[in-house]
């Protein structure tokens, strides 16, 4: 006689719940709205990110695993050398634990419990659709600010598309709708079933509406050099025919839809009008960056320290910076921001943490990158299946060191940027990408010896007869 089955939620079923939905909840948390003020707090997503690094660190010790390979210890701990060195420098012991936090949190901490709990393909590829969910929430609000007025001000209307995150983060939008549409992109660019595929495609046109609405040349850029690059990289047929198709649907939302704007094609025009009668942000962003690069020649080992950039900014930027950005509309009033930061992460690494930490950070991105390519061409050359996984990760990546050029960390968002650089070690480093679902075969790696557990490069102990799946 069979034993009665267990019921939905019990310890037994939620034993077997794949540990990636705790990440997956950190990006359903996005979805919520920032507090009307900016707010001072933390986000509930930084507070469950802490909570995720803390399962991986149980998982690992109920498991009695050895918890990263050599090479993935060294890649995510070269970030680490740079911002603790800082934090000696720092204008106060508060802003040095405050920004040393920060940056373990962003690019160690995070993306190490994500490489840990994402155990196979069909891990990121459900953590890639929930990306892609959420980027289609955050662009229907953007698209609804944009279509009733209710947006952040923008030339005088409150036309810009912020979602959930407030005039005060108008770039939160922007980066999640962008990084959608790249997890969308390498998608549909993989070898699942066409109306998978198809279903892919056009959630990537869709989120094509918000992103321009968000009026964001920064993610404009990171978004079009990322998608041609997956395109190349998933092959120059398959690149020739999708730039056709987006050519033809930029022609059918410019002409047909009426997207192409005045205000819109003046920004995009905008982008090249860098020294001829630029406007006053690319003014601003200009002059902060000759500040950041003041500062690093006054300290080129070390920097000012974390957090100094704000301190020393007037007494290296010249009188063409203004005093601040405003800000207004989408539920706040009138506010006007101080320019704490250059906008650009590698001249704010630089500055602050001076060329040693911008050689560890860079060169830890650097080793992710070509790893990651080198393990995509290797799966494109066998033609073996998950090439999708590897298009979103390299993409992911990619779409990350681009926009880094023109942004830097802070806001809410900026732990989707954490769980990006996870999945582009998953994909450089971890030894299960090249692994379908752990549940299509058996629930154990059972053969004896050192071996890497499927999915993260975690090696269990020698002479173990049988490592938990994870």
């Amino acid at each position: 006689m069979s034993s009665p089955a267990p019921p939905p939620w019990s310890a037994a079923r939620v034993r077997r719940l794949p540990p990636v939905l705790a990440v997956v909840a950190v990006v359903a948390l996005l979805a919520l709205p920032v507090a009307a003020d900016g707010g001072g707090g933390a986000h509930p997503a930084d507070a469950v990110s802490a909570l995720v690094v803390l399962y991986g660190v149980l998982r690992l010790v109920r498991g009695r695993l050895r918890p990263l390979s050599r090479t993935a210890a060294v890649v995510l701990g070269l970030p680490v050398l740079g911002p603790a060195v800082a934090a000696m420098g720092a204008v106060s012991p508060g802003a040095g634990v405050t920004g040393l936090g920060r940056y373990l949190q962003v690019f160690v901490l995070v993306p190490a419990a994500v490489l840990l709990l994402v155990r196979d393909r069909g891990d990121v590829r459900l953590l890639a659709r929930s990306m892609v969910g959420l980027a289609l929430w955050q662009g229907a609000v953007g698209v609804h600010q944009y279509v009733t007025g209710t947006g952040a001000s923008y030339q005088g209307e409150q036309i810009r598309a912020v979602g959930t995150f407030g005039p005060q983060d108008v770039m939160g939008m922007a980066t999640v709708v962008s990084l959608g549409l790249v997890c969308a992109v390498g998608l549909a660019l993989g070898h699942a079933p066409a109306r998978q595929r198809a279903l892919a495609a056009g959630c990537a046109l869709a989120l094509l509406v918000p992103l321009a609405l968000s009026f964001s040349r920064g993610a404009w850029i990171a978004t079009a050099v990322t998608c041609a690059a997956q395109l190349l990289l998933a092959g120059v047929r398959r690149a020739l025919a999708v730039g056709a198709v987006a050519v033809a649907a930029g022609v059918v939302l410019v002409g047909g839809f009426g997207l192409g704007t005045a205000m819109l094609q003046e920004r995009v025009g905008s982008i090249t009008q860098v020294a001829d009668a630029p406007d006053q942000s690319v003014t601003d962003r200009y002059t902060m960056w000759e500040a950041a690069v003041g500062m690093w020649r006054e300290r080129p080992l070390t920097g000012v320290g974390l957090k100094g950039f704000p301190a020393h900014r007037d007494g290296h930027a010249s009188l063409a910076l203004s005093s601040g950005s405003e800000t207004d509309g989408a539920g706040s009033g009138y506010l006007r921001q101080p320019l704490l930061s250059p906008h650009n992460m590698y001249l704010l690494v630089l500055a602050e943490q001076g060329l040693l930490g911008l050689l560890a950070l860079a060169g830890s991105w650097l080793a992710l990158l070509v790893l990651g390519l080198r393990r995509l061409r290797t799966a494109r050359r066998t033609g073996r299946t998950g090439t999708d996984c590897g298009l979103v990760a390299c993409g992911l990546l990619v779409w990350q060191l681009t926009d880094f050029a023109y942004a830097d960390i802070g806001g809410p968002s900026t732990v989707l940027t954490a769980v990006c650089f996870g999945l582009a070690a998953w994909w450089a480093l971890g030894s299960g990408a090249g692994s379908e679902a752990a549940g299509a075969g058996a629930g154990h790696c059972a053969e004896p010896g050192a071996q890497a557990c499927p999915g993260t490069g975690v090696r269990a102990p020698a002479g173990s007869e049988e490592v938990p799946a994870r």
